[in-house]
């Protein structure tokens, strides 16, 4: 089968791809698209470091072609959009309802898929861009039919992860002020979960004007190519700050902006060893700092709630898929993301 295999150097799309049936607890899908996010291109450029060689993507939405012993939620011929927490849901923080910070979500990758007889790793528990996956069966949430599988599948990173940190991570509050900053595909996404949330003020910060009409049909009321006309918007401050790019500079200018008893939200992944800087006496205000993993996701609940949101018409899918590809054009998909071109880039099968 096909799919697209990254050796350290390069990433390429083979025919020769295996994977293993599903074991018990587990499901194998038939991918039918997957959204080519940053976090894709970080393990390309080093930023991500992950082990090789990998099968690469994890926001992805397909058919459940098999399932293992045990597993009942799903069966063959479902519709599913595919997470990327691998969590075992017998631990502390699994059963207080925190999958994201299970232990076992992260950092303990397998190796499901083989070419030429040599094992490959699976890149967040999910390797999207494959025409078969095999998934533990918590991260494979039903989703109905009538959902484009080329907007389904942006739910399991972008969805999750922007509108996420919106609801659950910030908690924000009907009247209170947002400002993001990136409106790439997360940064979009967490513009609109603040509008679904009542936000009465969104700004948006992008150093490219031609997103200033996508960023104003997510929910924007402004939009800025810098941060220096957010006070005039907002001059005393903003009551929640998302950074959505992952650049150290902006998440002290993210700092910089909020207003008391403001929350910064970091949402950007920077590299590994970054560190940034805050004047500490700026922070005495009850202002917070708040890192965020996957939008503090439960995604067998939220995967849910945004599909009939979707299907309400009150969040937005198919306007994030700028451009779809075959998974032969990878290499043109990478570059128009790169390039800014593709607000989500998606492979199809």
């Amino acid at each position: 089968m096909k799919g697209v295999v990254f050796d350290g150097e390069q990433a390429q799309v083979v025919d020769d791809l295996e994977v293993r049936d599903p074991g018990p607890g587990e499901v194998l899908v038939a991918v039918s698209a997957a959204g080519l996010c940053h976090s894709d291109l970080s393990v390309l450029d080093g930023t991500i470091p992950f082990p090789v060689p990998v099968v690469l993507g994890h926001e992805g939405a397909g058919v459940v072609a098999e399932v293992g012993a045990g597993v009942t939620h799903v069966q063959p011929g479902d519709h599913v959009s595919l997470s990327t927490l691998a969590n075992c849901g017998a631990c502390a923080e699994c059963d207080r309802g925190r999958p994201t910070m299970c232990r076992k979500a992260i950092g303990m990758p397998q190796r499901p898929f083989a070419r030429d007889g040599q094992p490959l790793y699976q890149f967040a528990s999910n390797s999207a861009f494959a025409e078969r996956t095999v998934v533990k069966a918590v991260q494979a949430v039903r989703i109905p039919e009538d959902i484009p599988m080329a907007s389904a599948a942006l739910i399991g990173c972008g969805v999750l992860t922007g509108v996420g940190a919106v609801l659950n991570r910030a908690r924000v509050e009907h009247g209170d002020s947002v400002v993001v900053i990136g409106t790439g595909g997360i940064g979009l996404n967490v513009i609109q979960g603040a509008r679904i949330a009542g936000a009465l003020t969104v700004v948006a910060v992008d150093s490219n004007p031609a997103k200033e009409g996508v960023a104003r049909r997510f929910g924007a009321g402004h939009f800025f190519t810098s941060a220096e006309g957010v006070r005039d918007v907002l001059p005393t401050g903003a009551d929640h700050v998302f950074e959505c790019v992952g650049r150290v500079e902006l998440v002290r200018q993210a700092v910089d902006l909020l207003d008391r008893r403001g929350q910064a939200v970091l949402l950007g992944v920077p590299g590994a060893g970054a560190e940034a800087s805050f004047v500490v006496s700026s922070m005495y205000l009850d202002k917070s700092i708040l890192g965020c993993r996957y939008g503090a996701a439960r995604p067998q609940r939220d995967v849910a709630l945004y599909a009939e949101m979707y299907r309400e018409g009150r969040l937005l899918l198919d306007e994030l898929v700028t451009e779809t590809y075959g998974v032969d054009e990878f290499e043109k998909a990478v570059a128009d993301a790169r390039g800014g071109l593709a607000a989500r880039a998606v492979l199809t099968f």
